[in-house]
């Protein structure tokens, strides 16, 4: 093989970075408000599309209304940058303004008012399924009954709601998920007030809130940490039509930062709860248990196991007791696209595709995608050992990313916990090189 051969995917790679190269120093060149009032207005443009084109309701609303507030944010921000000389901390304040002008316009009115909508209305849909999945286990809970009550058997759903489709006889959460719908199981109405998706809200901006004070970083990396988390259709979208993961990241976000903090009791509290709640946090979980560290440095993951391990056994293992056959079909057979029931999940990604073109690779695709990236997981690893927070983080999102590919039955909304993961990578990579720096 010839030079000239081995020499093409270099060339290639680096005409790539040359076409991108005017778009990173068009983006570098913008102040932080003007780089703010770009992600506003291409917010609400998202927004905008969202309810032109989306067949879910609760989405379509949630664009019309927040098209008005993104628009409006994004506009301001690019005229003061304009016409105003760059103070950085006059622009800091305005940024945080901002922030709070998009909060309130993207996800506390469009929020209330769809709870309100379902309290006046409950025939229509406004809200995500999962909100009245999450309610029923919390009625279930109160009561004292197992909320992992259907399966499948003989090909049918066993234990089905009446009047549901099937999809939402399934929870497919840990036990702990069920507390969101606790309020709402005691004031016997699922509804206004006591929607789970107030309450999950609630529980993201008081956790991102404390995360956000604790987090070792520049004001600049903490403001954008809360944007692409909260505010940003990343964010706001699913905590005003009811995303289950909201309180996950958030969770998520916090254990980072006692990770960051070498604070291991909270980190193994923080992943534990969230590990308890859904199989999406269980990857940091885990993977935490190799950067958890002293104060002097030395290792200390058997600190974050055992909270991580009481957590969960605690909170699962007596419903999983219960009925253990209920419990795999919910938790690890219907979100995995096994339990035979088509979940609204299965966006149209390439394991889906692949799943329904040949259904037995849906047996194959993410067994064989764990094993295979765990090997280059492993590999990677040990070639930069020990590993750093940072480097665990990048490492999580590109794993989350494949895996939202490959799953036979994901959304594509799941991309919220790379993009999450990828920001968070280079915020603590920032604060790793300034102490080394130091």
């Amino acid at each position: 093989m010839s030079q000239q051969t081995l020499a093409e995917p270099r060339l290639k790679s680096v005409g790539q970075l040359r076409t991108y190269e005017p778009i990173r120093r068009a983006w570098s060149s913008l102040s932080s408000l003007g780089q703010d009032g770009v992600l506003y207005v291409g917010a609400g443009l998202f927004a905008w599309l969202l309810g032109v084109f989306s067949s879910q309701p609760a989405q379509w609303q949630w664009g019309y209304l927040s098209v008005g507030p993104y628009c409006v944010a994004g506009l301001l921000a690019l005229v003061m940058t304009w016409r105003r000389p760059r103070r950085p901390r006059r622009e800091f304040v305005v940024r945080v303004l901002l922030l709070f002008v998009v909060l309130l316009g993207a996800v506390a009115v469009p929020l209330g008012l769809e709870a309100r909508w379902r309290q006046l209305d409950p025939g229509k849909q406004f809200a995500q399924p999962e909100v009245s999945v999450i309610e029923r286990s919390g009625a279930a809970l109160s009561k004292g009954e197992d909320p992992y009550r259907s399966y499948l058997k003989n090909g049918r759903v066993v234990n089905e709601v009446p009047g549901e489709p099937a999809f939402e006889s399934f929870f497919p959460y840990f036990p702990l998920m069920g507390v969101f719908g606790l309020p709402s199981a005691e004031t016997k109405k699922g509804r206004g007030l006591t929607d789970a998706r107030i309450v999950m809200t609630l529980m993201t901006l008081m956790v991102s809130a404390a995360a956000l004070r604790m987090l070792r970083a520049s004001r600049e990396d903490k403001l954008r940490v809360a944007q692409v988390l909260l505010a940003l259709p990343t964010g706001a979208l699913f905590l005003s039509t009811g995303g289950d993961d909201m309180p996950i990241l958030a969770l998520s976000l916090l254990g980072v930062v006692a990770l960051q903090r070498r604070k291991t009791n909270l980190a193994g509290i923080s992943l534990g709860v969230a590990a308890a709640m859904k199989l999406t946090a269980w990857p940091l979980a885990a993977g935490s248990l190799l950067v958890a560290r002293s104060d002097r440095g030395r290792p200390v993951w058997w600190r974050v196991l055992l909270w991580i391990a009481t957590i969960v056994l605690v909170t699962v293992v007596p419903f999983a007791w219960r009925s253990p056959h209920a419990f795999v079909a919910n938790v690890f057979a219907f979100p995995l696209g096994l339990a035979g029931v088509s979940s609204p999940a299965a966006s149209a990604l390439p394991g889906h595709v692949l799943t329904t073109w040949m259904p037995f690779l849906g047996h194959v695709l993410t067994p064989a995608a764990l094993v295979v990236g765990g090997y280059f997981a492993t590999r990677y690893a040990r070639r930069v050992w020990p590993l750093s927070l940072s480097q665990l983080l990048g490492l999580m999102s590109i794993a989350f990313l494949i895996l939202i590919c490959v799953a036979s039955a994901t959304r594509v909304g799941y991309v919220i916990y790379p993009l999450n993961f990828a920001l968070w990578a280079s915020v603590c990579r920032r604060r790793e090189e300034s102490v080394l720096v130091a």
